[in-house]
């Protein structure tokens, strides 16, 4: 919080928010025909045609929310048609990723073999299935690599040739796409909305870019969340006592609990919660899905105590190396690392022998995708986005590897970029009313190209504190500004910010704005991110 930012109006919020959809708003109307795909016709007409066959179709899907839902959808459109679809997640322990050739064992006896959310890179696995005669069709929208795997049709909206306008869609989309297709060829009567909720997932918590068609896909698939009767969102709602759904509910509450399957154990358990018969099955399934969760939050915060405490903290990229630590969960502690530091993190691991595996997270605008190109050399195998990498080096490469990071990471991060694009200025506690809520609402849904704005205010002063939770580790603040006065809630507090915070005369603030519904009376509340005390303010 130490940049100069403007003092904001509604006016000037409206024009900033406004900036982010072009002024423009798609719906489910604008959504691009199926067969603006390449190959997405040809896909279609061969599936129809092994149905006809009653040919032995194996799907192939992964093991994060995404490949979950994917899977998830084709499984359901398959029983609505009555036909058996054989179906697979890798495990993320014993296959690796997607369509591998340890997987292809399990598979041989396919006639098709349908990929969702993989498959771009399979280029040895597609070499066995055409020297055993199984047609292999991919759907993934990862970026298509110089060499692509050799099949008999592929679906990817990054491909060159591919005539579909929108390039960040998530492989559930694309899923949902192919069953739109095959709809077609087959003159079937099944109403295509009904998979939304389960696409809306999939593009909250693979972030994709909350705009163009991606927005309404949302829109509609978190309202359909709040009327289905689908047993897995009816044992979700029940279970959570909610009765609607925001992005905030999927990213933070439901997409963790489906994830850790995959994380811990294996994805197949998440994929057969959202596709339970009954509401029984549901809620069995979810309570262990909550409880490997918890395991995974257990896990996750021992793993991120160790980093931070073993972390070069005046390094300009945070690379942090550990034993055994497991892979499931470094992904999610380099965000919270990441975080921590305010800096762009990679997280290694003990993998096969005498080689590291890792997983990083950016911060900021840092491009940290471009960042860890820079030591490609030094590593085995190397792939991801300017958001997030997935990595394997050599552990004799680490202190190379690390150097020349270190060494460019000022230029292609500067601190500059470390700054938080979402903040959009400051604003006085007067200002947080109902109108400036109904204003953030009409933006919603937030996240990924549309982040939930964030607000600084200065010179605020605390009036009341109260620690919250089993270890008092968060806590509640009343704050007052210029005779106004608002709630807020911090969560993750340290016992030395503890005492700064109850010390302080005056505070200046950076938070998001957020509704609190408690036994049925509705209030605004601050839910504040950074706190950052001072004696005075002129």
């Amino acid at each position: 919080m130490h940049r100069d930012f403007e003092t904001l109006s509604l006016e000037k919020i409206r024009d900033i928010l406004s900036r982010r959809h072009n002024d423009t708003f798609l719906t489910l109307k604008d959504l691009p025909d199926p067969y603006t795909f390449k190959d997405m016709q040809k896909a279609a007409q061969r599936i129809a045609k092994a149905i006809e066959k009653g040919e032995k179709i194996t799907l192939i899907g992964d093991y994060d929310v995404d490949g979950v839902s994917a899977t998830s959808i084709m499984r359901l459109f398959f029983d609505d048609l009555g036909y058996t679809l054989n179906w697979k997640i890798p495990n993320r322990f014993r296959h690796g990723y997607g369509l591998s050739p340890l997987l292809m064992p399990e598979v041989m006896d396919s006639d098709l073999i349908i990929t969702v959310d993989n498959g771009i890179s399979a280029v040895e696995a597609a070499k066995i299935c055409k020297e055993n005669s199984i047609d292999l069709i991919i759907t993934d929208h990862h970026i298509v690599p110089d060499i692509k795997p050799e099949a008999y049709a592929i679906v990817n909206q990054k491909q060159d040739d591919c005539n579909f306008p929108y390039p960040e869609v998530c492989g559930a989309q694309i899923a949902w796409y192919l069953c739109a297709a095959l709809k077609r060829e087959m003159d079937l009567n099944i109403d295509m909305r009904k998979y939304l909720p389960i696409v809306s997932l999939a593009i909250i918590a693979d972030i994709m870019p909350l705009n163009n068609i991606n927005r309404p896909m949302v829109i509609s698939g978190l309202k359909l969340l709040s009327q289905s009767d689908m047993p897995f969102i009816r044992a979700y709602r029940q279970k959570k006592n909610i009765d609607s759904f925001n992005s905030e509910d999927i990213a933070f509450g439901l997409a963790p609990v489906l994830n850790s399957a995959g994380r811990l154990e294996d994805a197949s358990i998440a994929c057969d919660y959202i596709c339970s018969h009954n509401i029984y099955e549901a809620v069995s399934i979810l309570e262990n899905l909550i409880s490997i969760n918890e395991r995974r939050k257990s896990l996750e915060a021992d793993i991120t105590k160790e980093a931070i405490e073993i972390a070069e903290s005046e390094a300009p990229v945070q690379i942090i190396a550990g034993e055994d630590w497991h892979e499931g969960v470094i992904g999610i502690v380099a965000a919270r690392v990441a975080r921590y530091f305010e800096k762009p993190t990679l997280i290694l691991t003990t993998g096969n022998g005498d080689e590291y595996k890792g997983s990083g997270r950016s911060f900021g605008n840092c491009n940290l995708f471009e960042l860890v190109d820079s030591g490609r050399e030094f590593t085995n195998k190397f792939g991801g986005h300017r958001a997030a990498v997935g990595l394997s080096l050599p552990k004799e490469n680490l202190e190379a590897f690390k150097e020349k990071l270190y060494s460019v990471a000022l230029d292609i991060c500067s601190q500059e970029l470390y700054e938080d694009p979402d903040i959009l200025g400051i604003l006085d506690i007067s200002m947080i009313n109902d109108e400036l809520y109904g204003l953030i609402d009409l933006f919603e849904p937030y996240g990924e190209a549309n982040p939930k704005p964030k607000f600084i205010s200065k010179g605020v002063e605390i009036t009341g504190y109260r620690e919250l939770g089993e270890m008092g580790n968060h806590i509640s603040l009343q704050l007052a500004q210029n005779g106004s006065y608002i709630k807020a809630i911090k969560f993750r507090v340290d016992d030395e910010e503890k005492e700064q915070i109850k010390a302080a005369k005056l505070v200046d603030i950076l938070y998001t704005v957020s509704e609190n519904i408690f036994n049925g009376n509705r209030s605004l509340q601050l839910m504040i991110e950074k706190i950052k005390t001072c004696a005075t303010h002129s």
